[in-house]
């Protein structure tokens, strides 16, 4: 056989298995999307303050590996939504009464400052969607729906924030407000999020108006309703049924 023919029979046979993807487990996803739905359970409350999460349980119920889920888990960490205790594993992080002022102090400070900066650069597109994340918070109120109204108050103030203009500012109190959606979680009463029902609608009517003074105090008072309703509770550690948390997930 000649050396070029040999080269060539080398080449196809290298094309064929390159070609031929490796065994991939039914179910399996990418781990921006588990980090994506393991967060927004969190937030959402399918998954409890305190609640462990197991590595075995999540790489079975995501189809990858537990490498891939330590991964996930420590990315979850960094924000803070999980906590990493040694020999112990994951849990769904349960907040102090001091972590839940401090995080209400700091989006105090935060949020406040920027309500000017949106008030400059608000648009009517930016009112409208603002409104209908206000309806449909209502919305979810009157029908009990606690967590749904809780994600979406937290959306709302994330949204604020981005109108600000401010990235980093504004991906800070994206994150904050996640720690404040497991705070209402754990602190808060059912049935309400410790605010009126139209502070967020007058919270636009300012912005819109380009009163950013005004929209800054009112978010004071509104962000200190919200800590002053927090009450203390014990609530029972728990082993959640991650399978059937995650069943539209995997």
């Amino acid at each position: 056989m000649s050396g070029s023919r040999q080269m060539a029979e080398s080449t196809s046979s290298g094309q064929q298995q390159a070609a031929t993807p490796g065994p991939k487990k039914a179910g399996g996803k990418g781990l921006d999307a588990i980090y994506r739905s393991i967060s927004e359970a969190i937030i959402e409350h399918r998954l409890k303050p305190g609640a462990r999460l197991r590595e075995d349980a999540l790489a079975d119920v995501f189809g990858i590996s537990r490498t891939g889920i330590r991964k996930v888990l420590q990315r979850l960490a960094l924000e803070q939504l999980v906590t990493l205790t040694p020999r112990r594993g994951a849990s769904v992080t349960r907040p102090s009464v001091d972590e839940a002022k401090d995080v209400f102090e700091a989006r105090q400070m935060v949020e406040c400052a920027l309500m000017e900066a949106a008030a400059k650069r608000i648009t009517t597109a930016d009112v409208e969607e603002l409104r209908e994340m206000a309806r449909e918070e209502r919305k979810a109120l009157r029908s009990r729906e606690q967590r749904v109204a809780i994600k979406l108050s937290a959306t709302f103030h994330a949204r604020l924030a981005e109108i600000s203009g401010n990235r980093t500012l504004a991906e800070f109190v994206g994150q904050l407000c996640s720690r404040s959606s497991l705070i209402l979680a754990v602190y808060g009463n059912p049935g309400h999020l410790g605010c009126e029902s139209h502070d967020h609608d007058n919270l636009i009517e300012l912005l819109a108006a380009g009163e950013g003074g005004k929209a800054s105090d009112f978010m004071e008072r509104h962000l200190k309703s919200i800590e002053a309703s927090l009450s203390i509770f014990d609530e029972p550690e728990e082993t959640p049924d991650l399978r059937d948390i995650f069943a539209f997930d995997a």
